[in-house]
């Protein structure tokens, strides 16, 4: 019989020590927006992320030539042009094209530089729900759900997006889940599946966005599926993942094992 691995979900950066032991695969979800932002940056050409905690690193990035993307509080930050808008990102693709952007935001980038420890840490949204969980579910590793939440708090956007990502693994047969986190949020995506939008509609950052003028990029990113880019942590840049190149190389190393067995 083949072992489970498990998949259990964390809903905030604030627990995240609690739950890093053995995992070796994280998913990093911010669904409002950063991460949304960053699945679309890349699949409309932007060539790499270079993702940051603070202000003051993502200034010091720009100097070198980077586009500086800033957010604080739902915001672009003086002296920056572009925040964690997926929306720009798509508007500004010709000009974006090949380049690479220093990102950081009141989360996103926040919860990526928490998880930069591990093997593996690759980013989740809603958009690009079912190409992660199809990648997701040949991995044979552990995976921790991480939601950015806002500032340290649960977040409910980010818990049904971890909750969608574990409900597809554990239905897979491949993963099981122990954790009560990853049972509530799988719960509470079966609950909102059907009308996220509407689910979503007094939640705490869609009313904060609301007041900011952005409902087309809520919109955006509650519409699941919209995307197929899974982008990937290398050395420090957010990059595409070459899902093709890496189920050859798995291959390669199947062939090889194969062989010398024989």
């Amino acid at each position: 019989m083949n072992r489970l691995n498990y998949v259990e979900v964390c809903l905030s950066p604030a627990d995240y020590p609690l739950y890093r032991e053995n995992f070796e695969l994280v998913v990093v979800i911010d669904v409002l927006r950063a991460t949304s932002a960053i699945c679309t940056a890349l699949e409309n050409g932007v060539s790499r992320i270079k993702p940051v905690a603070s202000v003051r690193e993502a200034e010091t990035w720009r100097e070198q030539g980077f586009v500086g993307a800033a957010e604080r509080n739902g915001e672009i930050v003086e002296g920056f042009d572009i925040g964690n808008s997926p929306i720009a990102y798509i508007n500004r693709a010709t000009e974006l094209r090949g380049k690479t952007v220093v990102l950081t935001t009141t989360n996103g980038t926040k919860a990526i530089d928490i998880a930069s420890e591990k093997e593996t840490v690759v980013i989740g949204a809603l958009n690009n729900l079912d190409a992660l969980c199809h990648w997701l579910i040949q991995q044979n590793q552990n995976i921790l759900v991480l939601g950015s939440g806002w500032k340290d708090k649960f977040n409910l956007e980010d818990t049904i997006c971890a909750g969608a990502i574990a409900d597809q693994l554990i239905e897979s047969g491949k993963f099981k889940a122990d954790e009560d986190s990853t049972v509530a949020a799988k719960f509470i995506y079966r609950s909102a599946r059907d009308n996220m939008f509407a689910f979503l509609r007094a939640s705490s950052h869609r009313r904060r966005l609301r007041r900011l003028n952005l409902n087309e990029d809520v919109k955006y990113c509650l519409t699941p599926n919209n995307l197929t880019t899974i982008p990937i942590l290398k050395d420090g840049f957010l990059v595409p993942l070459d899902v093709k190149s890496e189920n050859f190389e798995r291959l390669e190393v199947a062939n090889k094992v194969g062989t010398a067995k024989n």
